[in-house]
């Protein structure tokens, strides 16, 4: 069921996206994906239940426990998402290039794959939980912006660990699966959607009748947010 919204927004006759998958037992996997659509971003997916709970984040995670990065809850992905890389056609949702980022295991903040504390904490808002990823690594929590106008707004927070780093993990640009970058799939695919956008978007085919448009990521929110979760303090 809650694979309706993401099917719904796709027509898998025109893009390359998987139809679904569920996820198999065992370690709970995370992705990143770094997609160059609307806008810029970065797609982090956490598996629960057999499906990728997905937050698009538009300057990316941090390593830095000062940052809190504005995190938009968008639709569930099913998890063979977790592979996918390449170019969504013009006329599509989302469309525009892919590359998966970061990709490993995760587990709760005391270590193990309880899906249940997990679930909890998802709709409590407040969700902890450890990264043993390529690039990012150590303790991570998301916690859910209250009162403001949006209700699917969160922030993305590092904990501050010995993976804390004041390091802009974002300049590493490569794919973890191929080494591509999203300026490689621009050339490759013949469009300016790449890490760095011209100043003029080429535009190929008019958004097809029926096909939902992807909505405009909105501008990062200050950093003077506060959140239970910021540095030197235990983000659970």
């Amino acid at each position: 069921m809650s694979l309706i919204r993401y099917k719904q927004k796709r027509h898998f006759d025109e893009t390359p996206e998987p139809k679904g998958g569920k996820g198999k037992a065992g370690k709970l996997i995370f992705v990143v994906q770094k997609h160059s659509a609307s806008h810029l971003h970065y797609d982090f997916r956490l598996e629960m239940e057999g499906v990728l709970k997905s937050w698009a984040v538009p300057k990316g995670p941090s390593l830095n426990p000062d940052d809190k990065r504005l995190a938009m809850m968008v639709e569930d992905h099913p998890y063979d998402y977790k592979d996918f890389e390449g170019n969504i056609p013009e006329g599509n949702y989302g469309a525009g290039n892919v590359i998966v980022w970061d990709t490993g295991t995760y587990t709760t903040y005391n270590g193990d794959s309880d899906e249940k504390s997990l679930l909890a904490g998802l709709k409590k808002g407040h969700i902890t939980f450890i990264l043993h990823g390529k690039k990012l690594k150590g303790e991570f929590a998301l916690i859910k912006i209250r009162g403001g106008r949006q209700e699917n707004a969160w922030l993305l927070v590092k904990a501050d660990d010995k993976f804390a780093s004041k390091e802009d993990i974002t300049t590493r640009t490569k794919s973890v699966l191929s080494d591509a970058t999203l300026d490689k799939l621009a050339a490759k695919y013949g469009n300016e959607k790449g890490d760095i956008r011209g100043s003029k978007t080429k535009k190929k085919n008019p958004a097809k009748k029926g096909v939902t448009k992807e909505p405009d990521m909105p501008a990062p929110r200050s950093s003077s947010l506060t959140a239970s979760g910021s540095k030197k303090k235990p983000l659970r």
